[in-house]
């Protein structure tokens, strides 16, 4: 087994403008995030002007979702071969593209080809805006850096919706995609000024047989991870596309052991600290997100918020992860604490805020408020941790491929954890159903088919419905934490071995930058 032989490593010149150019990469960053959620107020609308079918509109949303999770190891993995300025380049172009082409689209089909030409993009920078901020950025600086980084996802989820409702309360819903291309000319004018080139000058020739093995066995588990809900978990093709996906993958991991140049490096999972974070990363991102997301049902369905208003309740959420990151007081945190104990610490209080949440007095909004509060500091100290836990444990040249894992294993566990605790919310809601209704397959129809005497019955079913899935959401965060911890903390009192080419998996330097940074302002 013969592995790609890594280019000495120089020191790496730092850009002096690196905190202009990580908010740069933040504003890209943000924007990909927006697109994931920014759809959820605009679904009658599209339904109305563009005639699409219940099917039609799933795809549209998805379709950009799935795109991404299927290209981001490829993403990552070019971003080093190629160079990461340049992936980035290229991502914000191709995102911008897509998001025209979602503008002027004219029907349900078009819109579908755009929102995926727009995962391609976000894919790329996904992974590359990561990569870029792990070069710029030193030892001592970056663990803010990636806080801050972190904390832009947690602001795109929740500025989503109140932004697409401002948007379509003025606009027509094509405003929501035409929005994305200002934002994105801005980063293409600052990255190409501010940005650093720099790549790994031993990436060897293009693996496109690992390419290829992992878009298609990525792409097959998370659709049937999205699917399996709406199909059911036992039907055919949900069966066949997770099965032909963990065998696809298989192949992958076969290959990738084999090739010279691989795209993904598999002595990276020799290391303790590396499968401890992943395995982390996917434990925490199920249980978070899929609280999160009943959390946003039992706004809109419970308290009856419309899905903008949702959102912009939620900020508090959010804004409190961006103040503790940009501050630099969840850094000291995980600093005193260590990665392990801020991860463990963090996912208690997510945890018991969303436990807040779903027992504490429902009367008016100080309940939520503390709840969101306690959800958004456990948010800021775990997240940054675990980023910085997964990309810490390979050699900085490779941290687009680090990038590249980190996202996919987000987007995976993420989707689970929706799925999973979707499924524990609906199957529950049936219970509770009335048999008169006991057909119905989602809380709106319940509620559509329900007689006058009915009605408060099918609120109530799903009311507790939800408080049983937020619960079991709330242990999931809880466990997730504690396991990713103890691996975590296991895999760190251990010596790391060598990376299979005799390099530690944690340096200091990076490969060469293929050239001098451009820079705006006076060195620091």
């Amino acid at each position: 087994m013969s592995v790609a032989r890594t280019a000495d490593p120089e020191p790496v010149t730092r850009p002096a403008g690196r905190w202009l150019v990580l908010a740069v990469l933040c504003l890209a960053q943000l924007v990909v995030v927006l697109d994931n959620t920014v759809l959820t107020v605009a679904v009658p609308v599209l339904t109305a002007e563009l005639r699409a079918s219940t099917a039609d509109v799933q795809w549209i949303i998805n379709a950009y979702a799935l795109v991404l999770s299927g290209l981001l190891l490829t993403a990552g993995s070019a971003a080093d071969r190629y160079g990461r300025r340049r992936m980035l380049l290229a991502g914000l172009v191709l995102f911008g593209l897509g998001s025209l082409a979602a503008g002027l689209a004219r029907s349900g089909e078009q819109l579908i080809a755009a929102r995926a030409g727009m995962g391609v993009g976000g894919a790329l920078l996904v992974t590359a805006t990561l990569a870029v901020a792990m070069q710029v950025f030193d030892a001592a600086q970056r663990p803010r850096a990636i806080g801050i980084w972190a904390a832009t996802s947690a602001l795109g989820f929740a500025a989503g919706p109140p932004i697409g409702g401002a948007v379509l309360a003025h606009l027509p819903w094509n405003a929501i995609f035409l929005m994305n291309l200002p934002v994105v000319l801005v980063c293409l004018v600052a990255a190409r000024a501010l940005v650093p080139a720099s790549r790994d000058r031993a990436g060897g020739r293009p693996d496109l047989v690992g390419a290829s093995l992992s878009i298609a066995g990525l792409t097959a588990v998370v659709w049937s991870i999205i699917a399996g809900p709406e199909r059911g978990w036992t039907s055919t093709e949900v069966v066949g596309a997770a099965v032909g996906g963990v065998l696809l993958l298989g192949v992958f991991v076969g290959w990738e052991r084999r090739v010279s140049a691989p795209m993904l490096d598999m002595h990276f999972f020799r290391d303790q600290r590396f499968v401890g974070a992943v395995c982390g990363v996917v434990l925490i991102t199920f249980g978070a997100t899929g609280a999160l997301f009943l959390l946003t049902q039992h706004l809109q369905f419970v308290r009856g918020y419309p899905a903008w208003e949702a959102g912009l309740r939620m900020a508090p959420f959010a804004l409190s992860i961006v103040v503790l990151n940009v501050s630099g007081v969840a850094t000291a945190w995980i600093r005193r604490l260590g990665r392990p104990a801020a991860i463990a610490l963090g996912m208690a209080l997510l945890a018991g805020g969303l436990a807040l949440v779903t027992h504490g007095p429902a009367g008016g909004y100080g309940t939520l408020l503390c709840g969101l509060l306690v959800m958004g500091t456990g948010c800021a100290v775990a997240n940054p941790a675990i980023v910085e836990a997964v990309m810490s444990a390979i050699p900085a040249e490779k941290a687009g491929a680090g990038a590249g894992v980190d996202g996919t294993m987000t987007e995976v566990g993420s989707s689970l954890g929706i799925a999973v605790l979707g499924a524990v919310l609906n199957a529950r809601f049936t219970a509770l159903l009335p048999a008169a209704l006991a057909g119905a397959g989602s809380f709106p129809a319940a509620l559509a088919a329900a007689d006058g005497t009915q009605r408060e019955t099918v609120v109530a079913a799903f009311g507790a419905a939800l408080k049983t899935g937020q619960s079991v959401g709330a242990v999931a965060v809880l466990v997730g934490g504690l396991v990713a911890a103890g691996l975590l903390h296991r895999a760190e009192r251990r010596p790391s071995p060598p990376d299979g080419r005799g390099h530690p998996p944690e340096r200091e330097t990076s490969a060469a930058l293929d050239a001098r940074p451009r820079t705006a302002g006076p060195a620091r």
